[in-house]
Parts: C-alpha cells; sequence; structure tokens
C-alpha cells in the first residue's frame, strides 16, 4: 500500500497554508489529521467548515466527543481513539468513562442513549435498530437531535477515513485498547 506522510504546511497549497495557520492560532498545532485532509484546500475547508458546524447542533461539547469517541471505535479508527479520548478527557471524561464510551455504552442514560446509537448507525451503515432509536428518544431527544446526530456520525467517520486509509502518525497519546471486540 501507498506510504502517506503528513505534508509540512511548506508542502501544501497557499489556500491550505492559509487554513493551517488559521488552525495553529486557534488550538496551538495543526493535527496530522488535519495537516493531511491539507493535501486539498477545497477538503480542509470544507471538513472544517462542516465540523464547525456541529456545535450548533442539539449536543454539547462533552457529548459530541462522547459520540466520537463510539464512531472512532467502530471504524478502527486508532488516530480518532487516541484524538477523542484526550479531548473526552479535557471535557471531563476518565479514562474508564472513555473506553465504556468507546464501547458504546454509559452508565449516565442520557449519553448511553448518544453512544449506542451512534455505534449502531456506524456499525450498521446508517440502519440501527428501532429499539435503540426509540431509546434514544426515550431520553428526551426529538427529531432535530437524531439528524444533528448523524451528521456527527459523518463528521467522525470522515476523519476516520482518512486515518484508516492513509495511516498517519499519532500525534496525540494513543488511547488503551478496551477489552470488546467489535462488531464488523
Amino acid at each position: 500500500m501507498r506510504k502517506f506522510e503528513v505534508p509540512t504546511r511548506e508542502q501544501v497549497a497557499p489556500a491550505a497554508q492559509a487554513i493551517f495557520d488559521g488552525v495553529k492560532q486557534k488550538i496551538g498545532m495543526v493535527p496530522n489529521i488535519y495537516a493531511t485532509i491539507g493535501y486539498s484546500a477545497n477538503a480542509l475547508d470544507s471538513y472544517l467548515t462542516f465540523q464547525g458546524a456541529q456545535a450548533k447542533g442539539s449536543f454539547n461539547a462533552k457529548e459530541r466527543e462522547a459520540a466520537a469517541l463510539a464512531v472512532a471505535q467502530a471504524n478502527g479508527c486508532s488516530y480518532c481513539q487516541a484524538a477523542h479520548t484526550a479531548i473526552g478527557k479535557m471535557n471531563g471524561f476518565s479514562e474508564e468513562e472513555t473506553l465504556n464510551l468507546r464501547a458504546g455504552k454509559s452508565e449516565n442514560a442520557r449519553l448511553n442513549a448518544i453512544v449506542a446509537l451512534a455505534k449502531e448507525i456506524t456499525l450498521k451503515h446508517g440502519r440501527p435498530s428501532s429499539e435503540t432509536v426509540e431509546n434514544f428518544f426515550a431520553q428526551g431527544f426529538n427529531n432535530a437531535a437524531l439528524m444533528d446526530l448523524v451528521l456527527l456520525v459523518a463528521d467522525n467517520t470522515v476523519t476516520n477515513y482518512v486515518n484508516n486509509i492513509t495511516e498517519i502518525a499519532i500525534d496525540f497519546p494513543a488511547a488503551k485498547p478496551i477489552e470488546e471486540a467489535v462488531e464488523a
């Protein structure tokens, strides 16, 4: 398989360089996943716009991270497992909670509904069981929240797929393995 390198700022188009500068100014670094998407300035700009819109949806930052952890595990993305474990901890999750969320479960009923559905949407290619969907609605979520969750899954699937194809270096602390074997 082709070996992919994370491009440096100097190796990408000027439009991508400007995006790199903005990302670095905002978060202090350009994560390797963003840099890799930056091979295409259009792809990086489109992805960051789409990702940024998720903050306007039905879920708070902690809930978005919970969904990201479940999707990263379901898609077998070691980069995103590491990144979202680190970000999840910054949002107040313990190590044990991040492992449970990656497995698609939580002791918190609201988070459990989010991660269980996010995991099923991912593993079943958009065809979760009616029971899992109804459990989501039973936690007080509405149709808007369901649409927002579908977009969160899609958002995270993009970076999962980019990493799974390119196998770029992980620039976050590695996530601990979970015991559960993810169903294909």
